[in-house]
């Protein structure tokens, strides 16, 4: 958990809640948490008929939101206001709206709560914090950004992800978990929540726990791959690439690609360091303890050289991958003419 969304949640938890937010960022699963949080609380249930309001930007602006903000709870306490999207408000990048939220974000209703969430678009600015308007709701209420995790801390979410829910789980079962979905925290989260549900009481989740419930090829991964390129299995790794090939929309070479070059940049951190022991080289490469003897064998396997040559042959295979060079080279040639690349 993001610290400062761990504090905030909290808050909110404890009824410490503020007249106005602002939670912006491009990370999707953090905004909808906090704010999934303050609907739990914010009005009780019997009142959040006539005093709970969820509006989508895309269908609202800020005259309208305002509208909403400045009337009275009807026979309540108080009540919300919430707007999902709300990068998507019409007019929101204008000057006369982002006055009017200012206006407001100084002087709110006490018995309000406004909570704008404001989720980056792919190919789109993050918001500016420095922007009044945006300051304003940071004076007299909640101001958060939160950004994507990076990939290697994803495995360490997992785990947390699971904890929280009360359940055990494997360094091999997080990596796995993290290699196959990436950094999408919704759908990772609601894997595990699938998993959950059916394991037994006490069961761990372990990596054949994860390959039989979500769907991952027990023997056709991309760490058996990797582990077929350390032991130099000429045949194994060969057959992963020929599965790959006949499924590749469950093996997409963009992210067969990224995991190969995080794994042999990995491999070339651990040649590099001085500090050679577990413990030293956990923290340096971003893993549990559990995985650094992986690690190590392949730097053992791969000279140095020949590391710094596999990365070229990887950033090559995903210019191709692209259409650069050979635009006519199917993505299973690509995979195959690297893989025959790092193992010769």
């Amino acid at each position: 958990m993001i610290p400062a969304v761990d504090a905030l949640l909290k808050d909110i938890r404890n009824k410490r809640i503020a007249p106005v937010y602002l939670i912006h960022g491009d990370e999707p699963y953090y905004i909808d948490r906090i704010a999934e949080e303050l609907e739990k609380v914010a009005v009780p249930v019997a009142e959040r008929g006539f005093n709970q309001f969820v509006l989508f930007g895309k269908d609202t602006d800020a005259g309208a939101v305002l509208n909403y903000a400045r009337r009275y709870p009807f026979m309540a306490e108080r009540q919300l206001v919430l707007v999902k999207e709300a990068q998507q408000m019409n007019g929101i990048n204008d000057k006369s709206a982002q006055t009017l939220f200012e206006d407001y974000a100084l002087n709110p209703l006490s018995s309000t709560i406004l909570m704008l969430c404001y989720t980056r678009e792919d190919g789109k600015p993050a918001l500016d914090e420095r922007k009044a308007w945006v300051k304003a709701f940071g004076a007299k209420g909640k101001l958060l950004g939160v950004k994507k995790l990076y990939d290697n801390k994803i495995p360490d979410w997992v785990g947390e992800y699971c904890r929280e829910q009360g359940a055990k789980v494997s360094p091999k079962a997080c990596q796995l978990l993290a290699d196959h979905i990436g950094n999408d925290l919704k759908r990772l989260a609601s894997e595990i929540d699938k998993i959950l549900i059916n394991l037994h009481v006490g069961e761990e989740i372990s990596a054949a726990t994860v390959e039989r419930l979500v769907g991952i090829s027990k023997e056709y991964n991309v760490f058996e791959l990797q582990k077929a390129l350390i032991q130099r299995d000429v045949v194994k790794a060969n057959q992963i690439v020929d599965y790959f090939g006949r499924n590749p929309k469950d093996n997409p070479l963009v992210v067969i690609l990224s995991q190969l070059f995080g794994y042999f940049s990995k491999v070339l951190l651990v040649q590099a360091s001085k500090d050679q022991s577990d413990k030293g080289l956990a923290p340096l490469l971003g893993v549990n303890p559990f995985f650094v003897k992986d690690y190590q064998s392949a730097a053992r396997t791969f000279p140095l050289p020949k590391v710094a040559s596999i990365i070229h042959a990887i950033r090559r295979a995903d210019a191709q991958s692209k259409g650069i060079d050979t635009p006519t080279m199917s993505e299973s040639d690509i995979l195959r003419e690297l893989v025959f690349e790092i193992l010769h």
